[in-house]
């Protein structure tokens, strides 16, 4: 009989860490789950001592779903859960994959050993050799001290940063052969080490037990507070319960916080099979529509226990103003809930079936008050990264929304109901589906509804009423969430209030049922555990209301500039979606009331807005868009030449460029420099290279931190800021970028590195107390 090479390998290998094992075994005791949480710890304690160290230094690479062998150390619970091999985003997955959501689909770590995952803390005899000998947490911060990163500008092959690498995730069993096999693989990986100080204050914590006090319980404040949203959300009528469901699948994600309490802590909604005063005992489903179960459940708010990460971080304020609206929009209104409706997939995955019987204008209103929070969701929410998921979008654009006038949501109100059962979405079809066919089903459906929408004019045209300026979301006079601007990272994205940068190419005007279409398809239905098909057809499916959302916006233009436009967004478009191509612009002039004076009606539109609203709510872009030539000082002219730069040479910088001007007379200040890739269209799916544009490519200079996945940082003194310019702005070449980089950069190999970082975390801490987060260093470039 023959066998392969690789089998007899994985055979030895098996065999390699079995007897590790059984040595581990023989010295320390075979493994079992420690109890970690002691009311009188030894001299140092997790929350007390470490927990800002691990913050600062690992949480930086060790956060969301796409933690390396998904170690979780924003929290005890994940450092004590551990790590797997199994990877959560994995383009090549068929099925499936089991949920590993912390703190929702395991109660404690013996259920999560039981899941496949593995320690990095000693679970073997507990003794202070043995609770460093048997930590991986201790060996791969060891490994570090032992062999720093060489002293080079730039880091060998030896080191793979590309986000889908093979990750090793080595077991304690197997960490003899890992150190001799990547003897440069110490953590933090790729970058420098802890300092002695941070290094011996962990050794310390481990050696002790690496033991946790019960997190001090809420004050009575707070478990007041609880309870009156508590019960607001489990009232007994039929209008309390299909409201608060409403409201749950469309803020499961958000983090939820008191703005009259004292800062620092935030909530998730969950349903529980326990009421209010009890344990929550999360009911884990793997979407927030799926069915409970039978028993009753009730909807509360969990304390979030973990640090809070900028690339997940959503936050949502709870004020006595937001719940009488929400008891104005949903209890008092006039309407009645004559049967609550099922969790039969079908219909739940279907938000205009599930919640017909819910005024329209109030589920609008509900969404567009918090606009930046929706459309963020479609960024921070399941989808934590993914180059699929995010193509389908330009690199920068900005949002606008359609005014949520009474006679015009009563039509859409009618318009849903005859509608609801063409727009299926993607989450129907489970996790587990193929793609192709299932896309030709719903571009079918998509072209009815769209022909339908487009055949009924009185949609939003009643009683004679042209498309004028009201159409558009004003903000109602004090809601800077009026206009948005969206950048695209390459496989990550930022959401921005306000019209920020130049002139974009493309932009979006999106109604009601675009946005609660996005929000199920992007958010509630999307499962990041899902197979391969199921991402697929998500991507594929946004296609359709990408185009929508432009639709809307080339509507409120002339048909000739409308034309125009969409010939530029779409050059080269494939042949299969050139149908919806070509309906996109099909002329409005006759239902246009607003009076364009120019030839670039793009423009002078977004400039009717913004003299529309006032800067109070839409601040003029002094850096991207200043109105005059007259500068302020030779600071700011420099900061507005830097955003200047354009063309081909954008091709040499990263995504996500951060600039620390150390400033002569006044606090050190940030900047964001944002590449915005060019490309003919985004249609394409797996060509994406193809259709770049680099002679169209922009920046954009934003003051303050801007995306959550930093990719260089550089520093720069403000008496240097115009050679700076100048040397940034002269980049034509790798080789000009780098010697850049040689004169500003702070490099993953700096010893100025964790310096810059804690200046970083600590600036965008007290310029957005409530917006910040630990940025991810996964993207932090090795050039």
């Amino acid at each position: 009989m023959k066998y392969s090479y690789a089998a007899v390998l994985l055979v030895v290998l098996s065999g390699c860490v079995a007897y590790a094992g059984h040595q581990l075994d023989q010295r320390f005791g075979e493994p079992q789950v420690r109890d970690r949480v002691v009311s009188e710890p030894a001299s140092l304690e997790y929350r007390r001592d470490v927990k800002s160290i691990l913050d600062n230094r690992c949480v930086v690479c060790h956060g969301c779903y796409d933690a390396p062998c998904q170690l979780k150390l924003s929290s005890f619970e994940g450092i004590d859960r551990g790590a797997t091999k199994d990877k959560v985003y994995d383009g090549r997955r068929i099925l499936s994959s089991n949920l590993s959501r912390l703190f929702i689909d395991a109660d404690n770590t013996r259920q999560w050993r039981d899941k496949g995952f593995y320690p990095v803390l000693n679970e073997r005899e507990q003794s202070p050799q043995n609770n460093l000998d048997g930590s991986l947490m201790y060996r791969l911060l060891t490994m570090k001290q032992h062999r720093p990163l060489p002293e080079v500008k730039q880091l060998g092959a030896e080191f793979d940063f590309n986000l889908n690498r093979d990750q090793q995730c080595p077991k304690i069993e197997e960490i003899d052969s890992f150190e001799r096999n990547y003897p440069q693989w110490g953590m933090p990986y790729g970058l420098p080490g802890l300092n002695a100080q941070e290094f011996n204050k962990l050794k310390l914590w481990l050696q002790q037990g690496a033991t946790v006090r019960d997190r001090v319980a809420l004050s009575p404040e707070y478990q007041n507070k609880l309870l009156l949203w508590e019960s607001f959300l489990n009232g007994d009528s039929n209008k309390h319960k299909l409201s608060a469901r409403y409201i749950y699948e469309h803020l499961f994600i958000a983090n939820l916080y008191f703005p009259d309490l004292p800062a620092g802590e935030y909530f998730r909604l969950v349903r529980s099979a326990t009421a209010s005063g009890e344990p929550i005992q999360v009911i884990p489903t793997r979407r927030p529509y799926d069915d409970p179960g039978a028993a009753p459940f009730y909807y509360r708010l969990q304390r979030v226990d973990g640090s809070i990460t900028a690339k997940e971080h959503m936050p949502y304020r709870l004020d006595a103003a937001r719940m009488m609206r929400w008891h104005q929009w949903f209890i008092k209104a006039d309407y009645q809930v004559a049967e609550l409706p099922s969790y039969n997939k079908k219909q739940s995955a279907n938000p205009f079936i599930t919640f017909e019987q819910l005024p329209i204008k109030s589920r609008y209103q509900f969404m567009l008050e918090e606009a930046a929070f929706t459309i963020n969701g479609f960024i921070k929410g399941p989808v934590c990264r993914g180059q699929i998921a995010l193509n389908v979008i330009d690199d920068h654009f900005w949002v606008l929304f359609v005014e949520p006038d009474e006679t015009l949501m009563h039509n859409v109100e009618r318009f849903l109901k005859h509608e609801s059962e063409v727009l299926g979405f993607p989450a129907e079809k489970s996790s587990q589906t193929l793609p192709l066919l299932n896309w030709l089903a719903y571009s079918k459906s998509e072209s009815e509804y769209i022909k339908e929408k487009e055949s009924l004019k009185s949609l939003y045209l009643s009683k004679g009423k042209k498309l004028d300026l009201n159409f558009i979301w004003d903000g109602d006079g004090d809601n800077d969430n009026l206009a948005l601007t969206v950048f695209r990272h390459f496989d990550s994205a930022t959401v921005k209030k306000g019209l920020l940068g130049k002139q974009p190419k493309t932009a979006w005007l999106i109604d009601y049922p675009l946005l609660e279409r996005i929000h199920y398809l992007l958010v509630s239905g999307f499962d990041v555990y899902g197979n391969t098909g199921h991402q697929l057809l998500t991507r594929l499916y946004m296609d359709f209301l990408r185009m929508e959302g432009e639709r809307n916006f080339l509507n409120v233009l002339p048909s000739a500039a409308a034309k125009k436009e969409l010939a530029f967004w779409y050059r080269d478009e494939e042949e299969s979606v050139q149908q919806f191509i070509d309906n996109l612009a099909s002329g409005n002039d006759e239902n246009l009331a607003i009076d364009y004076q120019t030839d670039n009606p793009k423009a002078e539109l977004f400039e009717l807005v913004q003299q529309r609203v006032g800067n109070k709510l839409l601040s003029e872009d002094k850096l991207n868009r200043p109105v005059n030539t007259a500068v302020e000082s030779s600071y700011m002219a420099a900061m507005q030449r830097l955003a200047n730069f354009n063309g081909a040479a954008i091709s040499y910088l990263p995504e996500v460029l951060l600039i620390r001007v150390q400033r002569d007379n006044t606090e050190d200040e940030l900047y964001t420099l944002l590449s915005n890739r060019a490309r003919s269209n985004v249609l394409t799916l797996l060509r994406e290279r193809s259709t770049l544009m680099p002679k169209e490519q922009t920046v954009t200079l934003v003051q303050g931190v801007v995306g959550a996945y930093p990719n260089i940082f550089v520093q720069v003194p403000e008496r240097q800021i115009a050679d700076f310019v100048a040397e940034f702005t002269a980049i034509d070449s790798e080789q000009a970028y780098r010697k850049m980089l040689d004169s500003y950069g702070v490099r993953r190999t700096s010893s100025q590195f964790w310096p810059y970082s804690d200046w970083l975390h600590n600036y965008y801490q007290r310029r957005e107390p409530i917006g910040s987060g630990l940025l991810d260093y996964n993207r932090i470039e090795n050039r």
